[in-house]
């Protein structure tokens, strides 16, 4: 195991979630922790738990990675300490709706889009030329066996996670010649807030998702993402796809106790 003491990680979308755990798994691995999300009180509640149980250092910013111009901006006005990054976690992502094709709002795309796809080209665009400069650092993408596996009522999210898994493979291309690393962590059912996101607030609706099922938890991806992060220089492990053992792909899933 490769030690990450002293290293900066920026995580997106890390108020909650997959995000947060990969926060605490960074601070008790020694890493010093630069955080983004939209909601800022809750990254300042993070920050704050962080710096007392595990003495690390962190940076937050409240910031949508939507906005390109402000995803610019941050990424070139950070302090000198925070500005050689050495890890990036692509966190930041959601579904929205759950509707066939041709019955879906538009609105609900466009967030899709703008957050899965078009938010982790322009955190990586500013983040990635800084890490070929200087010869290190590891992109950890979070996809989706939606990416992988596409189910009905879930086109737009499924082709946003298709792209993330092609954008991974594409970009380890691009850096093949340099010590960069580029990984995907792609999970199945994970009880978060990302199906209460996706049915817009309905709790029973979101709750019935997880129902009867031994789902996985955010502690087991940020887990798998350590994990990833943590090997020697020469080892690269490009794609983890880690999913509840009571499901076998995006729409076959056991309901009940195991046998």
């Amino acid at each position: 195991m490769a030690s990450i003491r002293d290293m900066i990680v920026f995580v997106t979308g890390a108020s909650s979630g997959i995000g947060q755990s990969c926060a605490h798994a960074f601070a008790d691995a020694g890493a010093r922790l630069l955080l983004c999300a939209r909601r800022k009180e809750r990254l300042d509640d993070l920050a704050a738990e962080l710096q007392t149980k595990y003495g690390t250092d962190v940076f937050t910013l409240q910031l949508d990675v939507r906005d390109r111009a402000a995803v610019e901006s941050a990424i070139a006005s950070l302090p000198d300490g925070w500005k050689d990054i050495d890890i990036l976690v692509n966190n930041a992502g959601l579904a929205r709706g759950f509707d066939k094709l041709h019955e879906g709002d538009v609105n609900d795309w466009e967030e899709m889009i703008d957050t899965n796809v078009k938010g982790l080209l322009w955190v990586s665009r500013n983040v990635i030329p800084g890490m070929v400069a200087r010869s290190r650092g590891h992109i950890i993408n979070i996809g989706s066996i939606a990416g992988h596996d596409p189910y009905p009522k879930g086109s737009v999210y499924n082709a946003t996670k298709f792209a993330v898994d092609a954008i991974t493979r594409a970009l380890r291309m691009d850096l093949v010649d340099t010590p960069l690393r580029v990984s995907s962590v792609d999970p199945g059912l994970v009880e978060t807030e990302f199906s209460l996101v996706r049915f817009h607030g309905d709790e029973d609706r979101a709750r019935s998702v997880y129902t009867d099922i031994d789902v996985c938890t955010p502690d087991d991806i940020a887990d798998a993402v350590l994990y990833c992060a943590t090997r020697p220089p020469h080892v690269s492990i490009n794609e983890i796809i880690i999913m509840p053992t009571a499901q076998a792909s995006s729409i076959v899933k056991h309901v009940g106790p195991l046998k």
